[in-house]
């Protein structure tokens, strides 16, 4: 099976990028609402944004999966840090490259973009996309904190 190509995620295909978000959302046990899509949606094609989406597309044009990611300044370093925020493939296309392709698309935008690192999160327990993680970055021990205001 062909890598899958990686591109910008064009404003005309919001029919394609629904059900990714919506799979990424329900595959977290996570809900957003309609208001906070649409809101996402627009800002992902807002050149004054710093949030940026990829898709992977297969050679018959179906969109197969997608990245997110925003670029933000750090107090450690002069350029730019990337979190890279939501990273998704379809059930029907796992295992055949997409996750992959898209997070070394991400690398490589943030390096133009003269980003010192790229860093993501995971939960524990996808240890299916940690086996590719594990093989594409360093894990450095850090634990998250959170409360949710």
């Amino acid at each position: 099976m062909p890598t899958p190509t990686i591109r910008p995620l064009r404003p005309d295909e919001r029919a394609a990028w629904d059900p990714l978000w919506q799979g990424y959302l329900a595959f977290y046990g996570a809900t957003v609402a309609p208001e906070v899509t649409d809101l996402t949606w627009a800002r992902l094609h807002d050149a004054s944004e710093p949030m940026h989406a990829l898709v992977a597309e297969r050679e018959d044009g179906a969109v197969i999966g997608l990245v997110h990611y925003i670029f933000h300044r750090s107090t450690w370093t002069a350029g730019p840090y990337c979190y890279l925020q939501d990273l998704f493939t379809a059930k029907e296309a796992r295992g055949q490259g997409a996750g992959r392709a898209l997070i070394e698309a991400v690398y490589a935008a943030a390096g133009e973009a003269g980003a010192s690192r790229v860093y993501w999160l995971t939960q524990e327990a996808n240890v299916t996309a940690r086996a590719l993680y594990d093989t594409l970055a360093d894990r450095p021990g850090f634990i998250q904190y959170r409360k949710v205001l």
